[in-house]
């Protein structure tokens, strides 16, 4: 199934909404550190109890989550870029890169060889961004439907 990879997160509820949507769809979810507590209560109420459910692995850097998920190929989610994330066939072995709340995928990151494509998710005009965990649902519910969604009912 796709995978999920959040480079450095910085909001615990965000990154735990997304530990159920991998439970629930059977995405990884890859996180690059640094980052919060990994036992904060905010991530651990906002994953309920999908945390023994769901496949998480934390990075200690980007090229040690790459060294692991590649080959394979990687797309990275930001507003600055036109390709909209439905001009994708996805891949079941797919990476689906989203970066912190604050400022989303710093450039260095966005240029790196590694990078597939640059993907946006559409918004009206005049708004900064969405949720990450929103994002992440969007961009993996689409990877998913595309593929019949293998292992659902």
């Amino acid at each position: 199934m796709t995978r999920i990879l959040f480079f450095e997160p910085r909001i615990p509820g965000n990154t735990g909404n997304t530990i159920r949507l991998a439970a629930g769809t059977g995405a990884e979810l890859h996180i690059v550190n640094p980052l919060f507590d990994f036992e904060d209560t905010k991530l651990k109420r906002a994953g309920l109890d999908y945390h023994d459910l769901a496949v998480v692995t934390v990075h200690d850097s980007f090229a040690a989550a790459l060294e692991q998920l590649l080959p394979a190929r990687v797309f990275a989610f930001t507003a600055q870029t036109t390709r909209h994330y439905t001009d994708v066939a996805y891949d079941p072995s797919d990476v689906l890169l989203f970066g912190p709340e604050p400022t989303g995928l710093p450039p260095e990151i966005l240029e790196h060889e590694a990078i597939t494509d640059r993907l946006r998710i559409p918004m009206v005009p005049g708004r900064r961004s969405m949720n990450l965990a929103n994002c992440a649902s969007i961009a993996v519910y689409e990877a998913w439907r595309q593929q019949g969604f293998p292992g659902g009912r």
